[in-house]
């Protein structure tokens, strides 16, 4: 049992490092781009997009709401939870106008050709 520990606690060592490293590079690529980019470099594709989120303003969203029970379901802004209500038509987009902030996160993806 010792054994099968102390092999998951290393695994779990050289996971964060692994992810520290790719953090950096991700960090390092998205700033030479100024803007979403594909291209080739050498034997690999390399794409940089941009997703938008939506940061909504708990105190904002909750003053909009039609209904206190709206927000009970919620009990914060789940930007996925106020996007099923929009798909369900029980809030609309207009009705959360204001109560948001976009925020766009580069996302990089790299290929080997």
């Amino acid at each position: 049992m010792e054994n099968k520990l102390a092999a998951y606690f290393e695994l779990k060592q050289r996971q964060r490092e692994l992810e520290a490293q790719l953090a950096e590079l991700r960090d390092e690529l998205i700033g030479w781009f100024d803007e979403p980019i594909q291209t080739t470099y050498g034997g690999y594709h390399l794409r940089i997009s941009l997703q938008e989120r939506r940061e909504y303003d708990d105190h904002l969203l909750y003053n909009r709401l039609p209904d206190g029970a709206l927000w009970r379901m919620m009990s914060k802004a789940d930007p996925a939870k106020i996007a099923g209500l929009v798909k369900l038509n029980v809030v609309s987009e207009d009705l959360l106008e204001g109560t948001y902030k976009i925020k766009r996160i580069p996302y990089v993806y790299v290929n080997k050709l």
